[in-house]
């Protein structure tokens, strides 16, 4: 089928874990005329959730990308995980869409997942929707849940549709004032819709004013929804049951009709430049192209694909293009549409669509394709992905299998940008980090199942950090006479606390050249020699300036060596006089539980020196308990959780700061570094 841009929409589906995400991605296929029958999440028979672990666990892991051609229509649909622990594709998705439909279980209503998902679509400028699944659920409390979600999100959240018939059916509330629903008359929702909408435009509201409803054009009523989309004026709600498909032909004819296109969306937001100046992609076809990679798979048939979504320009079979800056550009062979695991090759790819390239190796997540050296520099303001806090030292459990691992780890965070791999240079250890030990479990079972490699596991050391309390000098002479020419170098250097959290600074106040401008350097690399390798405890030092004001230099025996040495001891002279501490990673954690629970939850916290932040109540008689706990306090926590709540408990948690740990814990540090350090 052939398209234009203002055809496109592309939708993210988003929302709590359980809500019937994939369940509805189904329906809108089915109802879309891209599937004959709908899959489900008990046979393993689902477009989205293919990868076997996925069956397995019945629940998404990955996002999924699935088109409809209907009406017209070319609607793009991505399928994204639910649960916390998978966050990465689910926001990687947000780069891809105009639209984030956030979907609400109508007896869960308002929960943890739907209130992060909507802030992720807000603070990307996003347009939102939500989607209240499962109105014929017996538990469902409609009259609640919509009240529960203008409460939580706004006013602006007003109902395109109603449930009727007991939610067998729905019934429109935009175009239609008449009629009755299970929520009461459909006049008073109408109303309150069309009140919304004229108000962003005065243009609209004055021929509304003046000629009531009847005198706004089809054309004046769409720009005006569009721009309340556009600045969050307007978030509407709509109503269904994807497994009795109650409301989904009207949820795909709302899209189709309501939802903006690439080219009334808001601006991608592109940089340029170290100086980030923010640039316009502009959806013309005819223009130099722009895309940006958001999703990388590791297919072990196609090989490497690359997922983006054109935001300029065309992409055709044979196009040269060119990875970020890159000097050396690729040809693309073939072009792809994906559905689920299937991939359909296409001729070309337009502003707003989505399409894949395979085997060009250079490709990762976040990538700029482009045509252009114009276009060199260019680049999308990052997402804000939770930082991976959780962490496992792994290595292979058979030798041989080390460079097999490491090949198969690389991969694996290529597709996940919430999975970090790290070297240990410190203990010589490899370590997997994401966002919980589900997260990096499941990892491992791809490990296993899809690269053959099975590893061994155990805690990590903890990231701690080093820094200063207090202002010191420091002073070092190095002197080496070996009966030849020897080395020499003297340096006076002041060192001082730094806001946490602001890294590093090397300050050269030097006068007179007492020493030499080409040895400066060199001072600087024997500072970060320390910086890296710690002096108090063996962990790498932040937030500390560091001021060279004077020294000595000998004209025959000074070398880069002797200043490297002398200003490494010097750093370490004044962190021993300048009350050095050892710093702990802070979390904020995030547990949902059974309100009969809360004392052992909260009773547990305290226990780990958390402190509690303030604990809700939300749908469901669960709680919310939000506190600021010491990461290493959390080693085995999923245990401790699962066995006071029943195994109904789970938490999420991010990174936060760092701050001085507790003296008595810092004594045990040191002693524990203290033997380590006299051996080297």
């Amino acid at each position: 089928m052939s398209y234009s841009t203002q055809s496109i929409r592309n939708v993210a589906v988003a929302g709590h874990p359980g809500a019937g995400k994939t369940t509805l991605f189904e329906a809108l296929l089915q109802a879309g005329g891209a599937l004959q029958t709908a899959g489900t999440i008990e046979r393993g028979s689902t477009v989205s959730d293919f990868d076997p672990i996925e069956k397995q666990r019945g629940h998404s892991i990955d996002a999924s990308i699935a088109s409809i051609d209907h009406a017209g229509m070319h609607v793009n649909l991505i399928d994204t995980p639910g649960y916390p622990d998978f966050r990465g594709p689910a926001l990687s998705a947000l780069g891809a869409v105009e639209t984030v439909a956030v979907v609400v279980d109508a007896a869960a209503g308002v929960e943890y997942g739907t209130r992060r998902m909507m802030e992720y679509a807000r603070g990307r400028n996003l347009c939102r929707a939500i989607i209240v699944n499962k109105i014929d659920h017996e538990g469902a409390s409609l009259e609640g849940v919509l009240a529960d979600l203008r409460e939580t999100f706004g006013p602006e959240c007003l109902p395109l549709n109603l449930p009727a018939d007991g939610g067998k059916k729905v019934v429109d509330c935009l175009i239609n004032p008449q009629g009755d629903s299970d929520l009461g008359p459909v006049a008073e929702w109408h109303q309150k819709i069309i009140d919304q909408i004229v108000e962003i435009n005065e243009t609209v509201m004055e021929h509304y004013l003046d000629l009531g409803e009847e005198g706004l054009s089809g054309d004046e009523l769409h720009d005006a929804f569009e721009q309340c989309l556009r600045e969050g004026h307007l978030v509407p709600v709509l109503f269904c049951s994807a497994r009795t498909g109650a409301g989904i032909g009207e949820l795909l004819d709302i899209a189709e009709r309501w939802f903006p296109n690439p080219a009334e969306a808001n601006e991608p937001p592109y940089e340029k430049g170290p100086e980030r100046t923010r640039i316009q992609a502009a959806p013309d076809p005819k223009a130099h192209v722009i895309a940006d990679v958001f999703k990388i798979v590791n297919d072990p048939f196609v090989g490497k694909l690359g997922v983006f979504r054109v935001h300029q320009g065309t992409v055709k079979k044979d196009t040269q293009l060119f990875v970020d800056d890159g000097k050396k550009p690729f040809k693309v062979g073939h072009l792809f549409k994906l559905r689920g695991k299937d991939h359909v090759e296409i001729d070309q790819a337009i502003p707003g669509d989505i399409a894949a390239v395979a085997k060009v190796e250079e490709l990762h997540f976040d990538a700029v394709l482009h045509d252009s050296h114009d276009e060199d520099q260019i680049h999308l303001s990052p997402l804000d992905f939770p930082r991976p806090m959780f962490g496992l030292a792994v290595e292979a459990a058979s030798k041989g299998q080390e460079q097999k691992l490491a090949t198969a780890l690389h991969k694996l965070s290529e597709e996940d940008p919430c999975f970090v791999v790290e070297h240990e240079a410190e203990t010589n250890e490899t370590v997997i980090r994401g966002l919980s030990d589900l997260h990096l479990r499941i990892n491992l079972e791809r490990l296993k199942e899809r690269y053959g490699v099975e590893v061994t596991s155990r805690p990590p050391r903890i990231a701690y950090r080093e820094t200063v309390s207090g202002k010191a000098e420091g002073h070092h002479r190095h002197k080496k006479q070996t009966g030849g020419a020897g080395q020499f170098g003297e340096v006076f250097l002041r060192i001082e606390p730094l806001p946490r959290g602001t890294g590093f600074e090397f300050v050269d106040e030097v006068k007179g050249g007492t020493i030499p401008g080409q040895f400066m350097p060199a001072v600087e690399k024997g500072v970060r020699q320390v910086l890296q390798s710690g002096a108090l405890a063996g962990y790498p030092i932040q937030d500390v300036r560091v001021i060279v004001y004077d020294g000595k230099h000998h004209p025959v025996d000074s070398k880069e060596v002797a200043f490297v040495a002398a200003g490494k001891k010097a750093f370490l002279d004044a962190i021993g006089k300048a009350r050095p501490q050892v710093l702990e990673p802070i979390v904020e954690l995030e547990v949902n539980a059974p309100e009969q629970h809360m004392g052992d939850v909260s009773g547990g916290l305290a226990s780990k020196r958390a402190r509690i932040s303030g604990t809700d109540s939300v749908r469901g008689n669960e709680i919310v308990v939000k506190a600021q706990v010491p990461l290493s306090e959390l080693e085995g926590y999923a245990a401790e959780l699962k066995s006071v709540t029943a195994g109904r408990g789970r938490y999420s948690l991010d990174f936060s700061h760092y701050e001085p740990v507790p003296s008595n814990v810092q004594q045990k540090l040191v002693e524990a570094y203290k033997p380590r350090h006299e051996e080297d």
